[in-house]
């Protein structure tokens, strides 16, 4: 096993002894997004970085360094948000995993931190990447990979999962504990915004999946609707404890595809060099 998981953190061959093994990194891929008044920016990079770290300790697997901006144009309307644009985001995904195929990593794993929002150009990367270099490209999201788990730690009457709610808010307890201000924490006001039968197709609450459109908001419209502090839902019963099991969780899932996506046989790969 590697001396440590990050490739910045390795010299060059020290990485060409591990790929004469293994072929497996990890691209954590975060956000700079606002999660309310009492949660700092760094949440969504924190998922990814955090369950990379982990699932790398227990798999062997390298991890590249992370790309903390993500798609969040929903959430300029607070102060500190950096956005990528959808493409910009796609192309950086293309472009620090070509990198890493032409040196010779076949199984790639972007890691999504920024749960469900970075998922369409992080997976149209993915199928670009495949279907043009023949290399092995997969997405696994921190929202999702171990919803079931997470949310089972969660004890707020609305699921726990929302938007630096419980989930959140105990990830970051345990994470960045020395960022947190939960005498911030402010209940939401009710959605101001129109009502609808149909929601986002993609729950991260198992329970609430069902039938779905997909529907969005401008930055000024997402903030009268998350007013006053910019979260949703209740992180009163979040909990270091619960964050740290909530990491276990989601790096035993993603360490578990691991060991099962680095045996998918690969054929002939061929990336030119990004330029």
């Amino acid at each position: 096993m590697p001396r440590t998981p990050w490739i910045q953190e390795l010299r060059w061959p020290e990485i060409e002894a591990y790929l004469e093994n293994d072929d497996v990194a990890l691209i954590p891929i975060g956000a700079t997004e606002q999660h309310g008044r009492h949660l700092p920016l760094l949440v969504d990079s924190g998922w990814a970085i955090a369950a990379c770290e982990r699932a790398a300790a227990i798999s062997g697997c390298l991890v590249a360094p992370p790309i903390q901006l993500g798609w969040s144009p929903h959430h300029m309307g607070y102060p500190g948000t950096i956005t990528l644009s959808a493409d910009t985001l796609r192309r950086v995904a293309y472009d620090v995993s070509a990198s890493l195929i032409y040196h010779g990593f076949h199984h790639i794993i972007l890691v999504n931190g920024n749960r469900i929002a970075n998922l369409p150009p992080m997976e149209i990367a993915a199928v670009q990447l495949q279907n043009t270099t023949g290399a092995r490209v997969a997405v696994a999201d921190a929202g999702l990979i171990a919803r079931t788990q997470v949310k089972a730690l969660c004890d707020a009457p609305d699921g726990g999962l929302e938007h630096a709610g419980e989930a959140e808010s105990s990830f970051a307890l345990h994470w960045s504990n020395e960022n947190v201000d939960m005498l911030e924490f402010r209940q939401s006001l009710p959605n101001t915004q129109p009502s609808t039968a149909f929601d986002y197709p993609v729950e991260l609450d198992p329970e609430l999946n069902g039938n779905a459109v997909s529907r969005f908001v401008t930055p000024a419209q997402h903030r009268l609707a998350t007013q006053p502090g910019g979260h949703v839902g209740d992180a009163s019963t979040a909990s270091a404890e619960k964050g740290e099991a909530m990491v276990e969780a989601i790096a035993s899932e993603l360490a578990a595809f691991v060991s099962e996506f680095r045996t998918l046989e690969v054929g002939a790969v061929q990336v030119d060099v990004p330029t």
